[in-house]
């Protein structure tokens, strides 16, 4: 069975958040399963790139509206991601060094899926299943079955997952020239509320979607940024399956970024060993218990709560407690943050911006990790931090729901859970957790049963392949 990923990012190449993630680990483990499963994402100016061999193993051109594009089809020559790897290059579009955030990003997507749909059209040997990720590569199921330019992919089954449904791709009607040849009488099938709707298309047209959690595939129907309607009427197509870890790359016995490397039976040592580090590095008391918030500042996560979090640390706890922020976002967030850190150094300090290593090594060194989120599809932050011993501190929503048991509501609990996002909650939560760490056998046997869960992507692949096999049975 050939399985074909396409995803605007995937780790180490070129990586935003989660997405990233799980392109560059879910085809390794299905891979191990059996299946031969590949990846198919833009070329941009990465050091992974320059710093690796590709191979151009096809030329094609293609037309946005009347603006041609000669393309080239590259490939990573020795697999070493654990799967093969294809980009896709274009002079002057997909060429460029970050991701996303381009005034021309809507041309970038489009002309991507139209390339790979060029490439895989003349393929002697063509994919048994395309597993398209979010919107950026949404367009592809409704181009398959409904333009006559690629009748030839019309019989191959595509999955959708669904990591976010807060971004959908939306783009206005004076592009649908962009589509070539397509069915006119189905292009309803783009529309959501007036505009074309590359998730709304993706889902109305593919064989099955899948939401990266149970838990967010159940909030889809009444929290999907507009598309509640869609995905409670297409629900029937959809399966919830919760994001896996690539235990290989998140080992602390094996890690090679962090100071000190441990185990189940070290932890506490090795733990001890990075706080030290890191309590140097960003001037804190490594006596005291250390909150870590890793990841993007914005609403979505309840960032815009921090500032205030932190503050009432301070008054509150009276500044037994040592906060460290990793991440970057909207301005006015990072600005309150940089003007907070600058004031308590003791008790808090952030690095704006994000750093891979440095967010191995805060997972390795941090007591707790902090998920205020309001929305969080899956997360994959409170498995790391499971992986590495540090207790999450996670509202119940989404994936965080599905991964994170409260310790004081169930015997064999791990985690600290909270309802609402909001100051209130989460100041109870963090003097929950700072309670916890008062008691050092309480903390060692939480660390010890969280490190010993497994949430690799082993169980999780698999989930995959079944839904494959399945749709390859109705084919």
């Amino acid at each position: 069975m050939q399985v074909v990923h396409l995803s605007a990012e995937c780790y180490p190449v070129a990586k935003v958040g989660g997405l990233g993630d799980v392109v560059g680990a879910l085809p390794k483990y299905q891979n191990s399963l059996g299946i031969q499963a590949s990846v198919v994402m833009p070329y941009y100016k990465k050091k992974f790139i320059s710093e690796n061999h590709f191979d151009s193993i096809f030329e094609g051109s293609l037309a946005l509206g009347t603006t041609l594009f000669n393309f080239k089809v590259l490939k990573e020559t020795t697999d070493k991601l654990g799967f093969p790897l294809f980009l896709i290059y274009i002079s002057g579009l997909l060429d460029r060094e970050e991701i996303y955030s381009y005034p021309d990003e809507t041309e970038q997507f489009i002309a991507f899926q139209l390339a790979f749909l060029e490439w895989a059209s003349q393929l002697k040997k063509k994919p048994d299943i395309v597993h398209c990720h979010d919107h950026h590569t949404g367009l592809i199921p409704f181009l398959m079955y409904h333009s006559r330019r690629y009748k030839k992919l019309a019989h191959i089954p595509t999955v959708v997952t669904v990591h976010n449904a807060e971004y959908q791709g939306w783009f206005g009607w004076d592009k649908l020239s962009y589509l070539p040849d397509i069915d006119l009488s189905k292009t309803g099938l783009l529309d959501w509320n007036g505009t074309i709707n590359p998730l709304a298309a993706a889902i109305k047209c593919c064989w099955r979607f899948t939401a990266v959690s149970p838990t967010y595939l159940e909030e889809l129907s009444y929290n999907s940024n507009g598309l509640e309607y869609l995905f409670a009427g297409e629900k029937q197509k959809g399966v919830g399956i919760i994001n896996g870890i690539d235990t290989d790359i998140w080992n602390p016995e094996t890690d090679s970024m962090l100071m000190s490397n441990y185990t189940t039976k070290t932890a506490k040592k090795g733990k001890l060993e990075n706080k030290r580090w890191i309590s140097k590095e960003f001037g804190f008391a490594v006596t005291k218990p250390l909150i870590a918030f890793i990841g993007r500042l914005v609403g979505e996560k309840g960032a815009d709560l921090l500032p205030q979090v932190i503050l009432n640390c301070i008054t509150e706890l009276h500044s037994k407690v040592n906060i460290l922020i990793l991440g970057s976002g909207l301005a006015d967030i990072e600005d309150e943050l940089t003007i907070l850190s600058k004031k308590h150094k003791k008790q808090f300090n952030c690095f704006i911006g994000y750093n891979e290593t440095l967010s191995h090594r805060i997972y390795a060194s941090a007591d707790f990790i902090l998920m205020p989120s309001r929305i969080e599809p899956c997360g994959l932050n409170q498995l790391y931090a499971l992986r590495y011993g540090t207790i999450p501190i996670v509202r119940n929503t989404g994936g965080l729901k599905d991964t994170v048991i409260d310790y004081e509501i169930d015997a064999n609990g791990y985690g600290i859970c909270f309802n609402d996002t909001n100051i209130k909650s989460i100041m109870e939560a963090i003097h929950r957790a700072v309670t916890s760490y008062q008691s050092p056998s309480q903390l060692q046997l939480l660390r010890t049963r969280m490190m010993a869960l497994d949430f690799s992507w082993s169980k999780s692949a698999n989930h995959y392949v079944n839904l494959y096999k399945n749709l390859i049975i109705k084919t």
